[in-house]
């Protein structure tokens, strides 16, 4: 299988519509980078394993019916959100453990449209509760580590989406 962790949303995308890799190969090389990193690091709250794979396998289907030109710019493309933005059926605490079982019955715009443009959402990152710190720790998640050096912070109040690009996990969020 290919090797897609760290490329651009673009090449990603351009490497499924060729056929040279599947959106589900993608998902599961994303998720095993989760399974690799979340424990170490912690830039997840909510990794949305079983949507984000069905998802994948539907957006195989469609290429296999579709013209591969009229599909979205980001088609199959892993992304994530910090967890301030509300996702539909996704747990989005806003780094609060009064919120901790939050589940929107609807997409913010950003997301709506990442959706629209082809993105499969992977899951939701850490933020400090209510993005009030310039570090990335909460009582719910506790502390998001520097990819680069672990004894550190890294960084507030997108951490989790920070770490979750550095490790190649996905290419934006």
């Amino acid at each position: 299988m290919m090797e897609i962790l760290g490329l651009s949303g673009t090449a990603i995308t351009k490497l499924i519509k060729k056929g040279e890799v599947s959106a589900v190969d993608v998902m599961e090389q994303a998720l095993n980078q989760v399974d690799t990193v979340q424990p170490l690091l912690n830039p997840f709250v909510t990794i949305a394993h079983d949507a984000a794979l069905a998802q994948a396998r539907q957006a195989d289907e469609l290429l296999s019916k579709t013209q591969p030109e009229t599909l979205p710019a980001f088609f199959g493309v892993p992304f994530t959100v910090k967890d301030l933005l509300d996702t539909q059926g996704v747990q989005t605490t806003y780094g609060s453990r009064s919120l901790e079982y939050n589940i929107p019955n609807r997409d913010v715009v950003a997301v709506a449209r990442m959706r629209a443009a082809g993105a499969i959402l992977l899951g939701k990152t850490t933020t400090p509760e209510f993005a009030s710190k310039v570090t990335t720790d909460c009582a719910l998640t506790g502390i998001t580590r520097n990819p680069w050096a672990p004894s550190l912070s890294s960084g507030g109040s997108s951490g989790g989406d920070g770490v979750a690009i550095a490790t190649g996990i996905v290419p934006f969020g």
